[in-house]
């Protein structure tokens, strides 16, 4: 489970970032819920912004397992960079692997620079963990499809400049999803206001309204009704994403509690030397550590062809871990935890997300059940 050289590099450059650039400005763009547009720019003069973009259209073209180290690293500055990183390569890796050629040469390079920043718009008011229940139309009107319909939950909203959208030609079949590359100032697409969340408060999280918005045939990234499975394929990526982010997010609470547990004292002592206290954090570094073994396997199924079971088992596990450990260092801070200028605070409301997002753990629990059962 080492990495090569190469993959190491990269780990360390992006840890260096993530602590140096993404860390410091992490609580306060929490605060203010307002993204570090210098953050992303720091990510673009990296690559990282091209992670799941060819070579031939000036990208990175990173192996899974890198794209995971990534995502850990960049997660542990902050949650929310991390996500908006993650969801701009879904619809980069969408445009990659679909799109027709004069699709890719129009979008794929920008993209890799960083702007526009990318979106991924599959979820619905009433379609969340059930996407064929989506009721977005795309209807064909001689060279051109009008979309009709709305979108929910949607990273980057606000920011992004092309979104990849879902939508049926039939609306009464969920047998006709297909996937669309839309552009961010086309008419007849509405971003609503970002909304108030728990946690990933940086992160734009907004509704998409699309009211006959009109898109030229080229725009379809998959041919009528092959959208769903497409989105599926590109999925098991993106969990092994949230499983890389949830491992970075629990790895920086673990280290906020190792190093609070050594200067706080109690009683004449560093409360390091309680024995209730060394057990949670050993407890704690067990489970990350999993969790990271459990991802960069996923990883490198994803590499090798097939990771659907073991992207949904690092998914589940990891974003479990995240919850667990974030908790325990909220507990280990006592009241300094509870409150809103610490870290550790903004780590366990982040944690959260992980288990929801990208599917649910409920979700992720059905896909293992079915590769066991089936």
């Amino acid at each position: 489970m080492e990495l090569t050289d190469e993959q190491a590099a990269v780990r360390d450059v992006v840890r260096e970032f993530a602590r140096e650039e993404i860390r410091p400005v992490a609580l306060e763009a929490d605060q203010e819920q307002s993204f570090p547009e210098d953050v992303w720019d720091g990510l673009a003069e990296l690559d990282l912004t091209s992670l799941t973009v060819p070579e031939e259209y000036g990208g990175y073209d990173a192996d899974p397992v890198t794209a995971a180290v990534v995502n850990e690293e960049v997660a542990y500055g902050a949650l929310a960079v991390a996500t908006a990183l993650s969801v701009h390569s879904l619809a980069t890796s969408c445009i990659a692997e679909f799109g027709s050629e004069d699709v890719k040469e129009r979008w794929l390079p920008e993209m890799a620079d960083g702007r526009p920043v990318g979106a991924f718009a599959l979820s619905e008011p009433h379609a969340g963990s059930n996407p064929a229940e989506m009721s977005t139309e795309a209807r064909r009107e001689g060279d051109e499809y009008v979309i009709n319909g709305e979108k929910q939950w949607i990273t980057n909203g606000k920011r992004a400049g092309v979104y990849v959208l879902f939508a049926k030609t039939d609306r009464d079949d969920p047998s006709t999803v297909t996937q669309f590359l839309v552009p961010g100032d086309v008419d007849g697409l509405s971003v609503g206001e970002k909304e108030d969340k728990l946690g990933l408060r940086a992160s734009d999280t907004t509704s998409l309204t699309f009211d006959d918005v009109r898109l030229p045939a080229e725009n379809r990234l998959t041919e009528e009704g092959r959208g769903l499975s497409a989105a599926f394929h590109i999925l098991t990526g993106g969990r092994i994403a949230i499983a890389a982010q949830s491992v970075g997010l629990a790895q920086c609470a673990l280290d906020e509690a190792i190093e609070y547990s050594g200067e706080r004292e109690q009683f004449d002592q560093p409360i390091a030397e309680f024995q209730s206290i060394r057990h949670k954090l050993a407890e704690m570094a067990t489970k990350v550590k999993a969790s990271r073994l459990l991802t960069r396997e996923a990883a490198r199924e994803r590499a090798a062809g097939d990771a659907g079971l073991t992207a949904s088992m690092a998914k589940y596990f990891a974003s479990q871990t995240a919850m667990d450990v974030t908790n325990e260092a909220v507990q280990i801070h006592g009241g300094y935890g509870y409150v809103t200028e610490g870290e550790v605070e903004r780590l366990y409301r982040d944690a959260k997300i992980t288990e929801i997002y990208e599917g649910t753990t409920e979700i992720q629990k059905k896909v293992i059940a079915r590769h066991l059962l089936d």
